[in-house]
């Protein structure tokens, strides 16, 4: 039963021997294969080099110190309010007498936790900050957890070094 008088006969042409035998087919891959070969390597060799991850990547988080060394961090709490993960968490103190070198204002983070598995690595609480004292490196990405323990970075692993301090390019 014909459901319309629409119908279309195709008549198709009778394969030459080279196409009944794949010729040209295998010599088309063969080409791509050859063409692939002489270029250069898409791929990196990870270990020993490592990719440019670009100015606007965010990585590793930092406190950072002042030129004099103390901390700029004051404890205020708009990082942690900022952060639509809640994965910062800090408990402020005053500071002591003798401590004036360590710290920049008279309150501080006595502890400052970022948990890593619930960091979603979006910024907003180094763009919340006042005093510039939290940033996500762009060079260097966080280190992979091997223990439910080492996911939550404390001050030991998030203040800058003095002797290895964090700088972007356009900074003095």
């Amino acid at each position: 039963m014909k459901l319309s008088n629409r119908t279309k006969v195709l008549e198709q042409e009778e394969l030459t021997l080279a196409e009944r035998i794949y010729l040209p087919a295998i010599a088309g891959g063969m080409m791509t294969t050859l063409k692939h070969f002489f270029q250069k390597p898409v791929t990196i060799r990870y270990p020993e080099q490592k990719r440019y991850l670009g100015p606007v990547f965010r990585g590793h988080h930092i406190l950072k110190r002042d030129q004099n060394g103390a901390e700029r961090c004051t404890a205020c709490g708009l990082c942690a309010v900022a952060c639509p993960a809640e994965a910062i968490s800090m408990v402020a103190e005053e500071r002591k007498k003798g401590e004036e070198t360590l710290y920049r204002e008279e309150k501080y983070a006595k502890v400052y936790e970022i948990n890593m598995l619930r960091c979603i690595f979006c910024g907003l609480c180094e763009e919340a900050c006042p005093k510039e004292a939290i940033f996500l490196r762009h060079d260097k990405m966080v280190p992979v957890f091997n223990d439910r323990n080492e996911v939550i970075f404390g001050k030991d692993k998030l203040v800058e070094k003095m002797d290895d301090r964090y700088l972007r390019d356009g900074w003095k």
